[in-house]
Protein backbone atom coordinates (compact mmCIF):
# COMPACT_ATOMS: atom_id res chain seq x y z
CA UNK A 1 0.00 0.00 0.00
CA UNK A 2 1.33 3.43 -0.94
CA UNK A 3 0.87 6.28 1.46
CA UNK A 4 1.82 9.90 1.12
CA UNK A 5 2.92 12.45 3.66
CA UNK A 6 0.48 15.27 4.19
CA UNK A 7 2.23 18.62 4.41
CA UNK A 8 0.63 20.71 7.11
CA UNK A 9 1.97 24.08 5.96
CA UNK A 10 1.97 25.49 2.46
CA UNK A 11 4.87 27.17 0.73
CA UNK A 12 4.47 30.93 0.86
CA UNK A 13 3.66 32.75 -2.39
CA UNK A 14 6.89 34.77 -2.05
CA UNK A 15 8.84 31.61 -2.84
CA UNK A 16 7.38 31.49 -6.37
CA UNK A 17 8.35 35.12 -6.90
CA UNK A 18 11.94 34.24 -5.93
CA UNK A 19 11.93 31.41 -8.46
CA UNK A 20 10.58 33.64 -11.21
CA UNK A 21 13.20 36.29 -10.39
CA UNK A 22 16.06 33.81 -10.90
CA UNK A 23 14.70 30.91 -12.92
CA UNK A 24 18.16 29.73 -14.09
CA UNK A 25 19.23 29.20 -10.45
CA UNK A 26 16.01 27.29 -9.82
CA UNK A 27 16.70 25.02 -12.79
CA UNK A 28 20.26 24.40 -11.61
CA UNK A 29 18.96 23.44 -8.18
CA UNK A 30 16.22 21.32 -9.77
CA UNK A 31 18.82 19.41 -11.78
CA UNK A 32 20.86 18.82 -8.61
CA UNK A 33 17.75 17.58 -6.80
CA UNK A 34 16.94 15.11 -9.56
CA UNK A 35 20.49 13.72 -9.47
CA UNK A 36 20.39 13.45 -5.68
CA UNK A 37 16.97 11.76 -5.70
CA UNK A 38 18.20 9.19 -8.21
CA UNK A 39 21.33 8.54 -6.19
CA UNK A 40 19.36 8.24 -2.96
CA UNK A 41 16.94 5.68 -4.40
CA UNK A 42 19.80 3.56 -5.69
CA UNK A 43 21.73 3.96 -2.43
CA UNK A 44 18.73 2.47 -0.59
CA UNK A 45 19.01 -0.56 -2.87
CA UNK A 46 22.73 -0.88 -2.10
CA UNK A 47 22.37 -0.32 1.67
CA UNK A 48 19.27 -2.47 2.15
CA UNK A 49 19.51 -5.39 -0.33
CA UNK A 50 17.27 -7.51 1.92
CA UNK A 51 14.28 -5.16 1.41
CA UNK A 52 12.91 -7.21 -1.48
CA UNK A 53 9.45 -5.65 -1.25
CA UNK A 54 10.63 -2.17 -2.28
CA UNK A 55 13.72 -2.81 -4.40
CA UNK A 56 11.80 -2.83 -7.73
CA UNK A 57 10.15 0.52 -6.90
CA UNK A 58 13.45 2.02 -5.76
CA UNK A 59 15.19 0.95 -8.96
CA UNK A 60 12.34 2.39 -11.01
CA UNK A 61 12.47 5.59 -8.99
CA UNK A 62 16.23 5.89 -9.46
CA UNK A 63 15.89 5.47 -13.22
CA UNK A 64 12.97 7.85 -13.53
CA UNK A 65 14.63 10.53 -11.41
CA UNK A 66 17.65 10.26 -13.70
CA UNK A 67 15.30 10.67 -16.66
CA UNK A 68 13.89 13.77 -14.97
CA UNK A 69 17.46 15.05 -14.64
CA UNK A 70 17.89 14.49 -18.37
CA UNK A 71 14.69 16.46 -19.07
CA UNK A 72 15.79 19.34 -16.83
CA UNK A 73 19.24 19.35 -18.41
CA UNK A 74 17.72 19.45 -21.92
CA UNK A 75 15.53 22.35 -20.85
CA UNK A 76 18.58 24.14 -19.45
CA UNK A 77 20.75 23.43 -22.51
CA UNK A 78 18.11 24.90 -24.85
CA UNK A 79 18.29 28.11 -22.83
CA UNK A 80 22.08 28.16 -22.47
CA UNK A 81 21.97 27.54 -18.71
CA UNK A 82 24.91 25.49 -17.42
CA UNK A 83 24.73 22.91 -14.67
CA UNK A 84 25.89 24.16 -11.29
CA UNK A 85 29.62 23.61 -10.83
CA UNK A 86 29.06 21.64 -7.64
CA UNK A 87 26.17 20.21 -5.70
CA UNK A 88 26.17 21.90 -2.34
CA UNK A 89 25.16 20.24 0.89
CA UNK A 90 21.79 21.36 2.15
CA UNK A 91 21.98 22.34 5.85
CA UNK A 92 18.25 21.79 6.36
CA UNK A 93 18.34 18.24 4.97
CA UNK A 94 21.50 17.55 6.95
CA UNK A 95 19.77 18.71 10.13
CA UNK A 96 16.78 16.46 9.41
CA UNK A 97 19.06 13.49 8.80
CA UNK A 98 20.69 14.18 12.17
CA UNK A 99 17.25 13.68 13.76
CA UNK A 100 17.01 10.16 12.37
CA UNK A 101 17.47 7.20 14.63
CA UNK A 102 20.81 5.41 14.57
CA UNK A 103 19.67 1.80 14.77
CA UNK A 104 19.45 0.28 11.27
CA UNK A 105 15.71 -0.47 11.11
CA UNK A 106 14.45 2.85 12.43
CA UNK A 107 17.07 4.83 10.48
CA UNK A 108 15.89 3.09 7.30
CA UNK A 109 12.28 4.05 8.05
CA UNK A 110 13.23 7.60 9.02
CA UNK A 111 15.19 8.11 5.80
CA UNK A 112 12.33 6.80 3.68
CA UNK A 113 9.95 9.13 5.45
CA UNK A 114 12.27 12.11 4.96
CA UNK A 115 12.62 11.27 1.27
CA UNK A 116 8.83 11.17 1.02
CA UNK A 117 8.48 14.56 2.70
CA UNK A 118 11.09 16.10 0.42
CA UNK A 119 9.34 14.70 -2.66
CA UNK A 120 5.93 15.89 -1.48
CA UNK A 121 7.29 19.38 -0.85
CA UNK A 122 8.85 19.32 -4.31
CA UNK A 123 5.56 18.28 -5.90
CA UNK A 124 3.79 21.14 -4.14
CA UNK A 125 6.40 23.64 -5.29
CA UNK A 126 6.53 22.42 -8.88
CA UNK A 127 2.77 22.72 -9.04
CA UNK A 128 3.11 26.35 -7.90
CA UNK A 129 5.79 27.04 -10.50
CA UNK A 130 3.80 25.39 -13.30
CA UNK A 131 0.76 27.49 -12.38
CA UNK A 132 2.88 30.65 -12.51
CA UNK A 133 4.51 29.85 -15.86
CA UNK A 134 2.57 29.05 -18.99
CA UNK A 135 4.34 26.36 -21.00
CA UNK A 136 6.59 25.15 -18.19
CA UNK A 137 7.96 21.74 -19.10
CA UNK A 138 7.25 19.99 -15.80
CA UNK A 139 4.57 17.33 -15.43
CA UNK A 140 3.39 17.48 -11.79
CA UNK A 141 2.12 13.90 -11.82
CA UNK A 142 5.70 12.69 -12.33
CA UNK A 143 6.85 14.22 -9.05
CA UNK A 144 3.74 13.47 -7.02
CA UNK A 145 4.06 9.72 -7.32
CA UNK A 146 7.48 9.55 -5.68
CA UNK A 147 6.46 10.76 -2.24
CA UNK A 148 4.47 7.57 -1.74
CA UNK A 149 7.24 5.42 -3.23
CA UNK A 150 9.75 6.63 -0.69
CA UNK A 151 7.21 6.87 2.10
CA UNK A 152 5.18 3.67 2.08
CA UNK A 153 7.62 1.55 4.14
CA UNK A 154 8.20 4.48 6.48
CA UNK A 155 4.62 5.03 7.55
CA UNK A 156 5.28 3.77 11.06
CA UNK A 157 7.91 6.42 11.52
CA UNK A 158 5.32 9.19 11.28
CA UNK A 159 3.29 7.70 14.12
CA UNK A 160 6.12 8.46 16.52
CA UNK A 161 6.17 12.06 15.37
CA UNK A 162 9.90 11.82 14.67
CA UNK A 163 11.16 13.19 12.37
CA UNK A 164 7.91 13.81 10.50
CA UNK A 165 6.84 16.64 12.76
CA UNK A 166 10.09 18.46 12.17
CA UNK A 167 9.75 18.52 8.41
CA UNK A 168 6.07 18.48 7.59
CA UNK A 169 4.96 21.42 9.71
CA UNK A 170 7.13 24.14 8.27
CA UNK A 171 7.99 24.39 4.62
CA UNK A 172 11.57 25.19 3.87
CA UNK A 173 12.78 28.01 1.74
CA UNK A 174 9.80 30.20 2.51
CA UNK A 175 11.52 32.75 4.70
CA UNK A 176 12.82 36.10 3.65
CA UNK A 177 15.64 36.40 1.20
CA UNK A 178 16.31 35.15 -2.28
CA UNK A 179 16.05 31.38 -2.22
CA UNK A 180 15.00 29.27 -5.18
CA UNK A 181 15.66 25.74 -4.01
CA UNK A 182 13.34 23.27 -5.61
CA UNK A 183 12.27 20.55 -3.25
CA UNK A 184 12.36 20.39 0.51
CA UNK A 185 15.29 22.70 0.52
CA UNK A 186 15.61 26.23 1.84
Amino acid sequence: MKLSVELTAATRPEWVQSVLADFPAFLQDHADCERKASAMALSFVAKYPDRFEIIPELIETGIEELQHFQQVYSHMARRGIPLAREMTEDPYIKALLNLCHTDPLRRFLDRLLLASMIECRGAERFRLVSQAMIGYYWDPTAEIRYGPTFGSPGETCGRRGHPQGAASREPVGTGSGHDVRARGRR
